[in-house]
């Protein structure tokens, strides 16, 4: 992913943020310094990544859209991952 010419979130993710205690600033953070974990070229309208940043030592994963030619970046959703669903590391799903 490259670096985004700007940051736009969808009405879902402000709703999740929101919920979830997360503000833009750790989010563009994650994507900014975070690792992309999981990635989706074939997603529309736009690639998509899931990407895993560390803020005050917790993880965050962010799903994030960027689009092609002008880099703009829109936030699909973010949020803490669980042990559950997720391994020690939080980089792949738990079978």
């Amino acid at each position: 992913m490259r670096q985004c010419s700007s940051v736009s979130y969808t009405g879902h993710a402000l709703r999740r943020m929101f919920e979830r205690g997360l503000s833009s600033e750790e989010v563009v953070y994650v994507i900014q310094a975070g690792d992309m974990i999981m990635d989706y070229p074939d997603d529309r309208p736009y690639p998509s990544q899931l990407r895993l940043g560390w803020v005050n030592n917790r993880a965050i994963h962010v799903v994030v859209a960027q689009e092609t030619e002008s880099c703009a970046c829109y936030v699909i959703t973010a949020y803490y991952p669980t042990q559950d669903v997720w391994s020690e590391d939080f980089k792949s799903r738990r079978s």
